[in-house]
């Protein structure tokens, strides 16, 4: 595993027993994980989403407000209810998972395994990889939805040389643990914070960057996302601009099946030639999100409903310029 670190970097505030509670917590999942069958992950998940939605207020309000502006007059209050719930419980099985597929990741017929719980899985990342060796290196951006943390996985095995920006932890023995059990095959993690300049050098070394850019930003760009006007990050089409690279949208849903995963790679999203640098950011920001829109849809139940993706920012200004 590498890390590579921007000059800046977070704070951190924690005392070291706090950080060593922390660490103890989640290795002791871990080892419970790695026990126990995934089926009894996914009620574990259950219990632990239901508790969220239940016991936070705050965060219950945020999903359900989010579902009935993105689905108005398309889903009823019991519907929107009962995805807002089982979003929840998402949260919590998409970590789970991640522990429990990380040895499975491990084993020699890895690949073998993986195609039979996602029979579609090894076609799209041929396609993905095709993308990435046309281009010298693309950008791949995935909704918080589903499991994420597949793809990073399935890229090294699809031979794709991937450098994955990961928002940094301020307990260091921790973002160890979580680093290690996302890296693979000599795959880069990049944080978060400052990070552009990284990620500059990343693909002008001939490696794609995966990117989780559905979270609200101060410095944001405004695009449609369900019928309102999202502040979204304008990096993975600045990126694609300066670099002459595509932004390809990808993810890994559940199926109702149980064990049963349904992969999605879209079709390239490439700069075009522009008069306002501008306005090419905002297309492609958008075409992005009405891709990542498109799959969520689809398995509204497995996003991240509990964050506040429209959220508005006091005092902000709406960018002008890369420059």
């Amino acid at each position: 595993m590498e890390i590579i670190r921007p000059l800046a970097q977070k704070k951190r505030k924690k005392n070291k027993f706090i950080k060593i509670i922390e660490y103890t917590a989640a290795y002791f999942i871990i080892q419970v994980c790695r026990a126990v069958p995934l089926n009894i992950i996914r009620v574990i998940s259950g219990l632990l989403g239901g508790l969220l939605y239940h016991l936070s207020k705050k965060r219950r309000n945020i999903a359900i407000e989010n579902l009935r502006h993105a689905f108005k007059g398309e889903k009823t209050g019991d519907e929107i209810r009962r995805i807002a719930r089982q979003s929840c419980t998402s949260f919590f099985l998409t970590f789970l998972e991640i522990v429990k597929l990380r040895y499975l990741f491990s084993s020699p017929d890895a690949m073998e395994r993986l195609n039979y719980y996602a029979e579609n899985l090894e076609d799209l990342f041929s396609k993905a990889k095709r993308i990435h060796d046309e281009s010298r290196g693309c950008i791949f951006v995935t909704p918080h939805m589903g499991n994420w943390e597949i793809l990073p996985r399935v890229s090294a095995f699809a031979g794709i040389p991937l450098a994955i920006v990961a928002r940094p932890l301020d307990n260091e023995y921790l973002e160890k643990l979580i680093f290690e059990s996302r890296a693979s095959r000599g795959q880069v993690i990049i944080p978060k914070k400052n990070a552009l300049f990284v990620l500059q050098k990343t693909l002008q070394s001939g490696k794609s960057i995966g990117m989780l850019p559905d979270q609200s930003t101060m410095k944001g760009v405004l695009v449609d996302f369900f019928g309102r006007k999202a502040t979204t990050t304008p990096v993975p089409a600045i990126l694609a601009i300066n670099f002459k690279r595509p932004v390809v949208v990808v993810a890994v849903c559940r199926r109702p099946e149980n064990n049963r995963y349904e992969g999605f790679v879209s079709d390239p999203v490439y700069p075009k030639e522009y008069t306002s640098e501008k306005e090419e950011i905002i297309r492609i920001t958008g075409e992005m999100t009405r891709r990542m829109e498109f799959i969520i849809r689809k398995y509204p139940e497995q996003y991240l409903w509990i964050h506040n993706r429209w959220k508005t920012y006091k005092g902000k200004k709406e960018l002008m310029s890369t420059h």
